[in-house]
């Protein structure tokens, strides 16, 4: 189950703290879920949650019937299987202890065979019987409220409850001369609700410690080109609110193989502009510094270098385009073809404003005219 909704999960979970511990960190990258975007989210998990959970295989059934004149009755129930789940009615809320999701009105499909044996002194050979049956779990309800805490940059995953209840349950028997025996299976009806509780919730608490564990297994580092890579540790337990969530990460670029010094960046937190729309889910906030560091990595990496040979006007890239107005260059060389050479001097000074980026980008923009052998640059303009 946890690998096939683990990328579901994640987001969902990342709710689940009850005690905000502040930290010596800040990040400069912040991600805002909105409920809606939270029930969205608990929709895709669910679904997948349908299909992960089975089958699921329950233990054997073993029970004793005492019957007037027959005496005691054993039966068994075997290869106990639920086959499907289906979710009518769920919700997600937040709250200080973390993130309940409820489920609610859902049924399930099993099956299984079925078996018993007796002998009485009016009959002096052991008597027995078998066949298949069909159950419909109706009402089936789960509970869970985790807690998710950040734990060395990574995220800590705890199931704090979880609950399984089944409230009716309806056996049909296949074989044997199951119109007789019905009433002896219809006893199981407790031990089978139970079964299944058991199996369900056992299911969903092995699903929760594996995912916690791939959870803190999570790079701490994500590659963006080959040369840089996004600080992606977090630095605060999520902090849960009635209307969203917020999840700070460092979210500094830096040189791959290089570890990101927060401390080299001043940190200034810049106003973000609200999210009015009632149909927005996240709603990611980016300091200034994260564009800042990202370029500062990319003009150390010296790949702010740019070479222009095609424009929507090719015939600006020839001299002959340029013999009305500068007549020596195409003097000098007749109908060249030639390119642009842009080349950033020094790591570009970003200002974010409400509403506004604000960049001073120093360039260097040499114009070279290509002869058969060699690159001439004729013109040097710098900003």
């Amino acid at each position: 189950m946890a690998s096939s909704i683990f990328h579901f999960l994640i987001l969902l979970l990342f709710a689940f703290s009850r005690d905000r511990v502040l930290s010596i960190e800040e990040g400069h990258i912040t991600a805002e879920i909105s409920n809606k975007g939270l029930d969205f989210l608990k929709d895709l998990l669910i679904e997948k949650a349908e299909s992960s959970l089975v089958p699921l295989e329950l233990p054997k059934i073993e029970k004793s019937v005492k019957i007037p004149v027959l005496g005691s009755v054993q039966m068994v129930l075997s290869n106990i299987v639920i086959e499907r789940i289906h979710v009518t009615s769920s919700t997600v809320k937040t709250g200080d202890s973390g993130i309940v999701l409820d489920v609610s009105g859902a049924t399930a499909n099993l099956t299984m065979n079925w078996k018993y044996s007796y002998s009485t002194w009016l009959i002096p050979i052991a008597v027995s019987d078998k066949g298949n049956a069909t159950v419909q779990v109706e009402g089936l309800e789960v509970g869970l409220s985790l807690s998710l805490k950040m734990l060395n940059g990574s995220l800590k995953l705890s199931l704090l409850e979880c609950g399984c209840n089944v409230n009716d349950i309806s056996i049909k028997l296949d074989g044997g001369a199951s119109w007789l025996y019905q009433g002896l299976i219809d006893a199981f009806e407790g031990k089978i609700g139970s079964a299944v509780e058991n199996a369900v919730s056992k299911k969903i608490r092995d699903a929760i410690i594996k995912l916690d564990l791939q959870l803190q297994s999570l790079p701490k580092e994500a590659p963006i080109t080959n040369f840089a890579e996004l600080n992606v540790t977090f630095v605060d337990d999520p902090e849960l609110s009635e209307s969203s969530l917020d999840l700070e990460v460092d979210g500094l670029f830096s040189a791959k193989h290089e570890a990101a010094l927060s401390n080299h960046y001043h940190r200034l937190l810049q106003a973000s502009s609200s999210c009015k729309e009632a149909d927005k889910m996240v709603k990611i906030s980016l300091q200034e510094n994260v564009m800042k560091s990202a370029s500062s990595v990319y003009f150390e990496a010296n790949k702010m270098h740019w070479i222009v040979d095609k424009v929507p006007d090719q015939s600006l890239l020839n001299t002959a385009g340029w013999r009305f107005i500068i007549p020596q260059l195409y003097k000098m060389y007749p109908n060249h073809d030639m390119n642009l050479n842009l080349s950033v001097s020094s790591p570009p000074i970003l200002n974010v404003e409400k509403q506004q980026i604000k960049a001073k980008i120093p360039l260097d923009v040499v114009i070279d005219v290509l002869d058969v052998e060699e690159v001439i640059p004729v013109a040097c303009i710098s900003t």
